[in-house]
């Protein structure tokens, strides 16, 4: 029963892994450690890897986060921010432009990565959106406010009246036939 209680003892002393969740820009890793009431944290960020300490949660036990890059980073550009919730964190990539396939150097699923929905954008995404919001009243006046369907000129039949000659392209040609009884 005694090596038991050893064990359990061991165990403790380990640090648990914080939940991360992530995103990426072109230019950017915007990484977020998951760990309520941080306290004691400790940051080493090296060009290919990241290394997180700290206690946290209701019982303040020992968590750490320990990331090797897909590619290299800035260190001394990157920057982070200890939050009552969690730690955002924003690393500069050393390659802009250039989106990885992944966060980790390895090609393995691990429980505690996830990403991170909210803020991912796509290579192909615009970065129009997040440099300059539209304002809404702009936006109803470009697609034409509340005065009906503008903008929808060129469609037969759209006005009220009756075309004077079947479209080429009418559904309405005698293809089918109808059923009789």
């Amino acid at each position: 029963m005694a090596s038991k209680s050893n064990k359990m003892a061991d165990t403790s002393a380990t640090p648990l892994h914080a939940s991360v969740i992530w995103a990426q820009r072109k230019d950017k890793i915007l990484l977020t450690i998951n760990l309520e009431d941080s306290k004691d944290a400790t940051f080493d960020i090296k060009e290919n890897s990241f290394h997180f300490k700290g206690k946290g949660g209701p019982e303040k036990k020992d968590y750490e986060v320990k990331l090797d890059f897909y590619s290299d980073v800035v260190p001394s550009e990157c920057k982070y921010t200890v939050l009552e919730r969690n730690v955002p964190c924003v690393i500069k990539k050393k390659d802009e432009g250039e989106f990885w396939p992944r966060l980790l150097k390895k090609s393995q699923k691990v429980h505690w990565l996830k990403t991170d929905f909210d803020k991912w954008k796509d290579e192909d995404d615009s970065d129009y959106e997040e440099e300059s919001p539209m304002d809404l009243d702009q936006m109803m006046q470009n697609m034409g406010g509340m005065g009906g369907m503008g903008g929808m000129g060129g469609m037969g039949g759209m006005d009220g009246k009756e075309e004077d000659s079947p479209s080429e392209d009418s559904d309405d040609d005698s293809k089918y036939t109808p059923l009789s009884s």
